[in-house]
């Protein structure tokens, strides 16, 4: 019978900066890529955001969070539209305030269409 003990017979073997980086490297091998817009779907996302500011209807934002690496998602009403700052002020349904900017953005949708 073969007893195999795993990673504990490298473990010797290893020096902590080669630890570090294998860490390192499996994290970054969770990161999420973004994904480019084209011009249309740009243009449907700005139609979605004006409808939704007009209407004051609840939609679902999809945005790209650069420095996490990933996708999140905020649902709620979108309160303003910043365009000094670059930004969409969407109000919470349990009344915070969030601020995505406009070149995160990866999809805005509606969660209860009534039209």
């Amino acid at each position: 019978m073969i007893r195999d003990r795993g990673k504990i017979k490298w473990t010797s073997l290893m020096l902590p900066e080669h630890v570090s980086l294998l860490r390192e490297w499996a994290r970054e091998d969770s990161y999420e890529t973004r994904n480019e817009l084209d011009e249309q779907r740009i243009e449907e996302i700005s139609h979605t955001i004006a409808e939704a500011m007009e209407y004051g209807a609840m939609v679902r934002i999809t945005y790209y969070k650069a420095n996490a690496h990933r996708y999140e998602s905020v649902e709620g009403c979108i309160h303003f539209c910043n365009d000094q700052a670059r930004k969409l002020h969407i109000a919470g349904k349990n009344g915070e305030t969030r601020f995505v900017p406009y070149a995160e953005l990866t999809d805005v949708q509606f969660i209860n269409e009534t039209r």
